[in-house]
């Protein structure tokens, strides 16, 4: 009896709360206990993978590889993703020839843009220039024309992550001169 009177005062002051507006209100002297102010910060998740309902996200070849090969190792995680694509994801070109080159189906490629899972958002001629310096900027990583259209995207979409399973190049671009590129990736161990 005591824990669910508890539960019914939280959820009535809960409405009450200044944060829960959605006008951007930051949080300075809130009517409530800061107990309940940490409760809401650690014990939601904030990996990237349940980000993904609310925002859009850029597709690498390794997630398409994953969910279109059921032996792949990262087939379940890619069918986890793509259950909670709520938009096409964006990509290039340079992606979609690499995922069909390793699937070995340009079919199964082409049967991702016709169903929305992916759509191709980037015109390679168009980002010459820039490509050219992130080629320069990277040369030590020999990074492939699909991670430097990737980064190019990530740099014209910041709020979009980059779904990929290639966590070694990843970690290290940086879109601009500094900012991390957000990423969406199987869990480490």
């Amino acid at each position: 009896m005591v824990g669910a009177n508890r539960a019914q005062d939280r959820s009535a002051t809960w409405p009450d709360y200044p944060g829960r507006t959605g006008k951007g209100k930051k949080i300075r002297n809130s009517s409530f206990p800061k107990a309940r102010r940490r409760y809401r910060w650690t014990k939601r998740s904030f990996e990237p993978q349940r980000l993904l309902q609310e925002m859009n996200a850029i597709a690498d070849s390794g997630f398409l590889v994953g969910f279109g090969n059921r032996n792949d190792q990262y087939h379940g995680w890619a069918l986890e993703i793509a259950n909670r694509v709520t938009e096409p994801l964006l990509t290039c070109d340079a992606v979609l020839a690499e995922a069909a080159f390793h699937l070995g189906s340009s079919a199964l490629v082409l049967a991702y843009i016709r169903e929305g899972l992916v759509r191709p958002a980037f015109v390679i001629g168009e980002h010459i220039a820039r490509l050219a310096e992130l080629a320069a900027r990277y040369a030590d990583r020999s990074p492939d024309l699909a991670d430097l259209c990737l980064i190019r995207l990530s740099e014209l979409h910041p709020r979009h992550s980059v779904i990929t399973t290639d966590l070694a190049d990843f970690r290290v671009y940086r879109r601009g001169r500094r900012g991390a590129i957000p990423l969406i990736h199987p869990p480490t161990r």
